[in-house]
This record gives C-alpha cells, structure tokens and sequence, in this order.
C-alpha cells in the first residue's frame, strides 16, 4: 500500500497546491484565498494545547510511501503511559488551519458622490520475537537502553525509551527494525543528556487493516513538564532543503512566542494590486521568503493571534467546544479535565473557558536553527493576523467635485500598490505595472485610458 497521508510533525509532506476558500463577507469586504499550508511541500504541523506545565501535543505530517516503512522518534520530557497517547482526526488540525492562515480580502469603494458619512474603504488590520524476553533485557541494558513502557494505541505500536548514550540508543533501534538515518547519533546526543526519553513509534499493519482508514492518523500525546519546548532537530537529519513548521499554540492566556530566536510578525495590512487576486499562492510565498531573507532566516514569524471566542472577520467558523477538545483544550468549563489522560501528573485544572490562538510559522534549516524550539506564553491578548486587501476602484459615473478629486487620487493609489508589492515581494516593479495595466483595463470607464498614462502604465 502506498501513498497514505500521515500526520506527524517531523517527516517529509507531500508536494500540495493552493486551495482557494469560498468567499465569506465579512465587515464590508469578503475574503478570496487564504494562505493554508497546502502552499508548502515540506510543511510540518503541530498542535501545542499548554496552561501552566501541562501539555498536549498533537503531530501532524504528511507522508509518501509504504506504510509498513513509517516510523517516528520523538523526543519527549516524560516517561509516557498508554494513557497519555491517542490518536485523533485531521480535520481537526485543518480546521485550525483553516481558522488562522493569512488571508486576501477584497472591499469596493463605495461612490464619492455619494452623501454618506464615511467612504467604504478597509478597515484597520484585526486584531514474533526472535529472542525471549529475558534475553531481549539483558541486550538493551548492555546498550544502554531501557524499555520503559510498551504499548498498543489504534494503529500504531509505540514504545517508551531511555538510554544512556546515542550509539546504544542507535543500536537498538536498528535492531529492533526502525530504518536510522545517518547522523542520528550526533543528534540523539544533547537530549539524552538532558534526560529526555524517546517516543518511538511504527504501524501495525494488521491493525491498520482492520481498522478500514485509509491515511494514518495524528498522533497526540499529553504529560506535564516544565519544558515548553519542540524537538526539531531531528527532522534536520534527511534534510536538503529548509522545512517549514507550523505552530498552532493554543492557550488560556494570550500570545505565545518563541525565547531562543526572535518571534516577529507576518508583514500585514497592505494594499496590494487587483491581479494578485489570481495569484495569491505565488505572492505569499514570495512574501514570505523576501522577509524571512530580510530577517537572516532565523526567526519565528507570527501570522495569526486571536481569541478563539470570536473572530471579526472569520475566514472560517471558530472551533466548537468539541473540536477544541480533540485539539488537546483541557481546561474548558464544560466538563473541565474530562478529556485529560488518567495519568497522576494531570491533575484537575481549574475552571477557565478562554482559548487564544497562536500560529507560528518557522522556516528552519540546519545551521540557522541549531536548537529545538523553546516557547513561553504571554499574557498579551492583542489580536493579529496577516491579512492582504484588493481595493477595487468604483465604477460608475462621476459627475461632483468629489468624484473628480477621488479620479484624480488613483493614479498615486494604483502606483502605490505597485511599489508596495514590489517592496514586499522583491518582484520586478515593471512586470507588477505590465500585470496592473492588464487587469485594470478590463474595467469600462470612459476616462481610463488616461488614467492609465498618468500613472505609467501606458
């Protein structure tokens, strides 16, 4: 069997393209194309639900191949017992996704002969073993490495290790059939000396069978420790690219962000030209890339933050309380601590209802980011999000004063948007006025053409 879609945050995505939302009105403008992490290729998701040292962390991935060749090692704080693991569904994970991406919103200006109060112009960015047991014991301490749980959670087989050094942990693994990379070793090392253990997990591929799924799903795991970190090192041995990693941070405070590298936001709220309508996918990406350059390719970029509560504009409906709980929310009113693992280290938390959203985007690559991430929570609750506006002119007739002064505005407004984009991009400013001149003259105003040599696009 090939080809099943995995969801697991350290392994290769499948190559994916731009998936445009329906438009939804929203605040006298409506949405047109979101920036999903289906842009990306190589794009890992995670799901961090934190308050306080408790955590539940759901791993998301895609993953080509032979099932039975799927294995993952993730480094954990905390020795792991059968319950603090599940599995739960994608959707959820597309679903937040969704709720958070960058987005393109369109607005139409209202006539300027028009009396009105105010002009609709956008409004301000939101906020069978083959030995016995015994002697498979006396093998792993001559390694090193300790089994401290084994266990069996929907698909997967997973076990619980610690080790002593890398090479022994190394061994093991290669003997027990998980396929190593090279240079594994090297990495396993910082986290064996900080004590951490190893979440080991593989398919089990009579389960999977009967259990009538066709992709495997996200696994996600729940312990306390006062680390809030993600191990991402790991996922840098196969790498010959730079990867990006999705963070969706949920928590009952405010914004979380990044300690060890600087976490800044997503360029957002600009003006940029019509014909990006068409061509979203490609500007955000180039976006994103001319700034991560800019920054040195070693930040954390925020590009949503957000109550959960409510959205003004929402590009997709907020999440249920239901949905929240499958993505790890354990300290909602309603039942609070009924979905927690049975585990002694979660104990009940108290009563609180509030969900804010994170969404960190880090492109990493392997000597830009030498170190696993390391978060912390904020009690900042200001709303943000990358959001980019098509201004269309208006169209009608234009006979008063007023009429005649907005005419007169466009040809700055229009080149405005061309250097703009220009700027954010690093595309050449030519081409941006060649694509403006194109998708403006579709337009039927009986003055246009003279517009458009004003502003040099003739």
């Amino acid at each position: 069997m090939k080809f099943f879609r995995l969801l697991t945050p350290f392994l290769l995505t499948i190559v994916a393209v731009l998936c445009f939302a329906p438009a939804a009105w929203a605040f006298c403008g409506f949405y047109v194309a979101k920036a999903d992490t289906k842009l990306y290729n190589k794009a890992s998701q995670v799901v961090i639900a934190r308050d306080e040292e408790r955590t539940v962390l759901t791993m998301a991935n895609d993953f080509q191949g032979e099932v039975k060749d799927f294995a993952i090692v993730v480094p954990v704080p905390t020795v792991l017992q059968k319950e603090q693991v599940r599995v739960t569904e994608p959707k959820i994970i597309e679903r937040l996704d969704a709720f958070s991406a960058p987005r393109l919103v369109e607005y139409f200006d209202s006539d300027p002969c028009a009396v009105t109060d105010s002009v609709n112009l956008p409004a301000a960015a939101p906020r069978s073993r083959a030995v016995s047991q015994e002697a498979e014991k006396t093998s792993d301490r001559s390694l090193g490495v300790t089994v401290e749980a084994r266990f069996n959670v929907g698909e997967y087989d997973i076990v619980i290790l610690s080790a002593k050094e890398s090479g022994g942990l190394e061994t093991w693994l290669k003997r027990n059939g998980y396929k190593i990379p090279r240079g594994a070793k090297q990495l396993l090392k910082p986290y064996i000396r900080s004590s951490m253990k190893f979440f080991v997990a593989k398919v089990n591929l009579d389960k999977f069978e009967k259990s009538g799924y066709q992709f495997l799903r996200p696994l996600q795991i729940s312990y306390q420790s006062p680390k809030f970190m993600l191990p991402i090192r790991l996922g840098m041995i196969n790498a010959t690219t730079e990867q990006d990693l999705i963070v969706y941070i949920l928590s009952p405070q405010g914004q979380a962000e990044i300690t060890n590298y600087r976490t800044v936001k997503i360029p957002s709220n600009t003006n940029i030209p019509l014909f990006v309508k068409d061509e979203f996918g490609e500007f955000y990406k180039s976006m994103f890339q001319t700034v991560y350059t800019k920054e040195d390719r070693k930040v954390g970029f925020l590009e949503y933050a957000w109550d959960m509560s409510s959205c003004d504009p929402c590009s997709a409906d907020p999440l249920t309380q239901d949905e929240l709980k499958q993505a790890g929310v354990f300290w909602l009113d309603d039942n609070s601590g009924s979905n927690l693992p049975a585990s002694p280290s979660f104990r009940r938390p108290s009563p609180k209802n509030n969900v804010f959203i994170s969404r960190l985007h880090v492109r990493y690559s392997r000597d830009k980011f030498p170190e696993d991430l390391i978060f912390q929570q904020t009690a900042n609750s200001e709303s943000f999000q990358g959001r980019y506006v098509l201004q269309h002119p208006f169209q009608g007739e234009l006979k008063c004063q007023a009429g005649r002064e907005y005419k007169q505005s466009l040809p700055k407004r229009f080149e405005q948007e061309a250097q703009t984009l220009a700027k954010l991009t690093n595309w050449n400013i030519q081409d941006i006025r060649n694509k403006m001149k194109l998708s403006i003259g579709n337009l039927t105003y009986s003055w246009w053409d003279n517009l458009l040599s004003w502003v040099g696009l003739y």
